[in-house]
């Protein structure tokens, strides 16, 4: 698509392409924060439910971090736009003492956990963001930088579980649906232009001292080279579809490479022979399971896992015992057989943190934005 074409307003048919899946939810909550991607999904959300005779009932909620003078009124305005849209709405304030680091990580923990309440609150299983094709790429580099593995690059899909830390009930966990994903930035701001719409412009998407700023000021050049959002985005679809072939493979090998145990956190024994005949990637993935069950002192970070990997296959050609702690599991090799146990007090880092790593899978470097 050219860049006249990436330009081009979003069109009523289009829309109704982008909400049509979410026609039998009962409500939709609608994350806006005023800014110009977040405005138009509002817009477009609403002017496809006005063509309908049913469906889901929309609540826009706006997350006041408090963090920028200009927020208070930010969300009086997305208060008003969506009055005039026919959408109810409402205003949620992160309250209390902020941190000194990590400010951008911990407001999006606690924007997902707001959002995720207004959407229990409201009878919504679904919460809306507005993230879009520019965003994805830039989340493509952003854990490229970071090295992640291969599932954290294929980076955002459509729809995910929320990411909060209440929702281990799956009947009540909230899915979080992107439909703007593969829709670039411009085309939205075409949009609202189209409409007369303003939006709001927050300086912190380009202050230099976050990492995605920076990312985005690179991203002409990479352009210029062939390396654009698109390219970045087919990238991502490849490998998360690369990351289920996998994933599938993994699951049957698990299957017959780790005994049953006894208890849901193991121990779990493994045939050495059996775990060293699978390709390393899937190798890989089924040893981390076993810690990731077992151990209680996440994230598994990949690349120590692929050091323990290596040092177990090491050990398996020397016929050599082993004994290795990992993210709160003991891992042992001894007569061919290689047992994940959660590691006894002595042998854990005091400084433990809550288990973060997803239990169904092993995630190289964040899979989150």
């Amino acid at each position: 698509m050219s860049a006249v074409e990436d330009a081009t307003p979003v069109s009523a048919a289009e829309a109704a392409t982008l909400f049509d899946d979410l026609h039998s939810a009962p409500a939709l909550v609608i994350a806006v924060s005023g800014g110009p991607d977040s405005t138009a999904l509002l817009v477009l959300a609403a002017r496809w439910r006005a063509a309908r005779k049913q469906g889901p009932a929309l609540l826009a909620v706006t997350v006041d971090h408090g963090l920028r003078p200009e927020s208070a009124r930010e969300a009086r305005a997305a208060k008003r736009l969506a009055g005039k849209l026919g959408v109810r709405h409402r205003t949620l304030r992160w309250t209390g003492s902020k941190p000194a680091t990590a400010l951008q990580e911990e407001a999006r923990r606690v924007r997902y956990q707001l959002l995720a309440a207004a959407a229990r609150g409201a009878g919504a299983s679904c919460v809306l963001t507005a993230h879009t094709l520019d965003d994805q790429a830039e989340t493509v580099l952003l854990r490229l930088a970071r090295g992640s593995g291969l599932s954290g690059l294929g980076a955002m899909a459509r729809q995910t579980l929320l990411p909060i830390a209440d929702a281990d009930d799956k009947k009540d966990a909230i899915v979080l649906v992107r439909p703007l994903l593969d829709m670039p930035k411009a085309r939205l701001i075409a949009t609202l232009a189209a409409m007369g719409m303003s939006f709001a412009d927050d300086p912190t998407n380009r202050d230099p001292r976050f990492t995605r700023p920076r990312l985005r000021e690179l991203m002409p050049a990479l352009a210029a080279e062939g390396l654009d959002a698109r390219r970045l985005a087919l990238l991502a679809r490849r490998l998360r579809r690369a990351e289920a072939t996998i994933e599938a493979a993994v699951e049957a090998a698990t299957a017959v490479v780790i005994e049953a145990p006894a208890h849901e956190r193991g121990p779990f024994a493994m045939d050495a022979e059996r775990l060293g005949g699978l390709p390393a990637e899937v190798a890989l993935r089924v040893l981390g399971r076993a810690i990731v069950q077992a151990g209680d002192e996440g994230p598994l970070q990949l690349g120590k896992l692929e050091a323990l990997h290596a040092a177990l296959r090491a050990a398996m050609v020397d016929k050599v015992r082993l004994r290795r702690t990992l993210a709160g599991a003991l891992v042992s090799h001894s007569g061919g057989r290689i047992s994940v146990e959660t590691a006894p007090p002595r042998s854990k880092s005091r400084g433990r943190r809550a288990l973060t790593t997803r239990l169904h899978g092993v995630r190289g470097g964040s899979d989150r934005r």
